[in-house]
């Protein structure tokens, strides 16, 4: 650690933290992630939607990352849900992530039902309408997939306000967990003089993770001799031409397309 506020200093103890961070969900969670994928490749293969929901202020990055990206399977619905996005202010967020059965309802207002699979993307792992919208997605019969950090939501006291009634952790009602390790607090570094730590892992954890469950889902189906489509980015040579042969596929069937 840097004994004073050099910025370059920092940022290279920065780059060897989130690197050594997304290290060790490569080396630790291979097994869940080859479960995950396995069965999203079930899903893909019969021609099913996966849906990503990421209820939370910046957990709301982790389902668009993996949703009409270039390299993306055009299989992914994300639910972008208005009520716990940023852009509609960071406080609003904060009170709607925390509102007891807020999250029964989007799932809800989805339609979501038995067969479906639904990939759950927080942080933390604890919030009210996270936990609300797993438990509404099992009962209507979705597999449920969770991405959240263990350590961060088993830290977190019981009576934090942030919680569910029920005190649930995420990783402990989904059907199958991929954890991310986000350490508690989420940010890494510490600067001499200041007391609290900046600079978040989160957003590298989960884009990492699911990233590399969209890489394992395609080996398996390519391996299968099944070759899903993806998306290209539109500012490539030949992006919108090659997009365009699926977009009559996928348009009525993805929401947010």
């Amino acid at each position: 650690m840097p004994d004073r506020a050099d910025p370059e200093e920092l940022c290279g103890l920065y780059l060897d933290r989130v690197t050594a961070h997304i290290r060790r969900i490569h080396e630790e969670e291979k097994a869940s992630l080859d479960a995950a994928a396995e069965k999203l490749a079930g899903q893909i293969a019969a021609d099913r939607l996966v849906y990503v929901y990421g209820p939370g202020g910046h957990s709301n990055l982790a389902a668009q990352e993996i949703f009409f990206r270039a390299g993306g399977l055009m299989h992914v619905s994300a639910i972008l849900d208005e009520g716990t996005l940023l852009s509609n202010g960071a406080l609003r967020s904060m009170a709607m992530e925390r509102t007891p059965g807020y999250g029964k309802v989007v799932i809800a207002d989805q339609r979501l039902g038995n067969g479906d699979l639904l990939l759950l993307t927080n942080a933390y792992g604890i919030n009210a309408a996270l936990i609300d919208a797993a438990l509404e997605a099992k009962a209507r019969g979705v597999f449920t997939i969770g991405v959240s950090s263990r350590e961060h939501a088993a830290s977190t006291r019981p009576e934090h306000p942030a919680r569910h009634p029920t005190g649930h952790n995420l990783h402990d009602v989904v059907d199958l967990a991929i954890d991310t390790k986000v350490p508690v607090g989420d940010a890494l570094i510490e600067v001499p003089g200041m007391g609290e730590r900046i600079a978040a892992v989160s957003t590298f954890a989960n884009a990492f993770a699911l990233n590399c469950l969209v890489i394992r889902t395609v080996a398996k189906l390519a391996g299968r001799g099944q070759e899903p489509p993806v998306w290209r980015s539109g500012n490539a040579p030949g992006g919108d031409e090659a997009n365009a042969r699926f977009i009559a596929r996928f348009r009525d069937r993805v929401r947010w397309l």
